[in-house]
């Protein structure tokens, strides 16, 4: 069993959530050797820098999510995608710890198939280009060349988070109204959902942290 980091020791000492499971989670992915670090706020597990597993806390559930989930044969259909349009990422949620030591065995064969996966290099052919730019952000975009700029920068991901959350609504005034909303946020090369006052625990990702923050200034 690989070394337990100190770091992640700390956030389940603190956890509020779900801290039985999560220690369950943490011990089954360093008994398949991989290396334990904290990034983004979470457990995070890799294979010779390649990033296999991440566990974390949510609200219903805790979950063990690989990287390249997509990527297994989930022959035991355990796997999830955290999100509609996720192409990539698979989690498997847990409600109590029972769940985790029936399946141990399975789960760590899943992990060992995540770092064989790694170990030859594949890789995910992504859809590209899969969400056209909608009418009324191409519009913004004739009107302010340095917003088209600094759109084309972003990463393939963070464009196509913009283009479905701007298009989610059904009528053409309230689409322009959210685009106005988050032009800071593209100029300054940050996603729709990413954290902008620095205190979110899911870093890059908002987690609602600066609602405290505005309601303690009242």
């Amino acid at each position: 069993m690989n070394h337990k980091n100190l770091k992640v020791d700390d956030y389940i000492r603190n956890v509020e959530m779900w801290q039985p499971e999560m220690k369950q989670l943490r011990l089954l992915a360093l008994s398949c050797g991989l290396t334990e670090e904290l990034k983004w706020k979470q457990p995070c597990y890799s294979f010779q820098k390649s990033n296999i597993a991440i566990i974390g806390p949510l609200k219903k559930f805790c979950v063990l999510s690989f990287f390249k989930g997509a990527l297994l044969k989930d022959t035991h259909q355990l796997l999830a995608k955290p999100g509609a349009n996720t192409q990539l990422a698979r989690i498997i949620p847990f409600t109590n710890i029972a769940e985790i030591v029936a399946q141990k065995s399975i789960l760590k064969d899943y992990i060992y198939e995540a770092i064989e996966i790694e170990k030859a290099v594949r890789k995910v052919h992504l859809k590209k280009n899969q969400e056209p730019i909608i009418e009324e952000l191409a519009q913004k975009f004739n009107e302010m060349p340095a917003l088209k700029t600094a759109f084309e920068g972003l990463t393939p991901g963070r464009q196509r988070g913009y283009i479905l959350h701007f298009s989610q609504p059904k009528q053409a005034k309230t689409r322009i109204t959210k685009i106005e909303k988050y032009i800071p946020k593209i100029i300054n090369g940050k996603g729709w959902n990413d954290c902008t006052c620095g205190l979110s625990r899911k870093m890059p990702y908002c987690d609602g942290s600066h609602k405290y923050i505005a309601s303690d200034k009242k």
